[in-house]
């Protein structure tokens, strides 16, 4: 039998419990004084970045408004041109850092388009890079992820600090 090793898979598995269907992560790390424990890359006047605990790819980055608000209509001009203009930024980052060929952007509005988190909106930024689909997703439902979130975490706080 073959054997995939990934030591630091162990800090996802002896994580504390996910927090309660009511509690929004977005909401938790703005309001804790620990940006680091929380992922959170940039705080914005009205937005933030955070790095998905959970990325799809490398680099997989989460762009919110700093309110919590679940709906588009819910967002007032200035907040919803703060988010935009930071994932225009996000974007230019992630190219310099890790320079992929491509992202997908998106936004899943409600539960049943995929919002894990509905009452919070939030964007995603997705690096891709040609020939990253593999057979490790079809065949064993695993997606293997080629840096740590902690190392992806150093490099793009250190580039937005620069």
């Amino acid at each position: 039998m073959d054997q995939l090793w990934a030591p630091w898979r162990l800090a996802y598995i002896a994580r504390p419990a996910p927090p309660k269907a009511n509690e929004c992560f977005f909401c938790a790390g703005l309001a804790a004084d620990a940006d680091r424990d929380n992922l959170i890359a940039l705080r914005t006047p009205q937005s933030v970045v955070l790095l998905n605990r959970f990325p799809y790819n490398n680099g997989h980055l989460l762009i919110a408004p700093r309110a919590h608000k679940g709906e588009l209509g819910e967002l007032e001009p200035g907040e919803m041109m703060d988010v935009m203009e930071t994932l225009r930024r996000m974007v230019a980052v992630v190219q310099e850092l890790i320079k992929p060929d491509g992202f997908n952007i998106g936004l899943n509005l409600g539960r049943a388009a995929g919002a894990g988190l509905p009452g919070h909106l939030h964007w995603h930024l997705v690096p891709r890079w040609n020939g990253d689909t593999n057979f490790m997703p079809v065949l064993t439902d695993a997606k293997v992820i080629s840096q740590s979130l902690e190392a992806f975490w150093e490099m793009l706080k250190g580039r937005l600090e620069a």
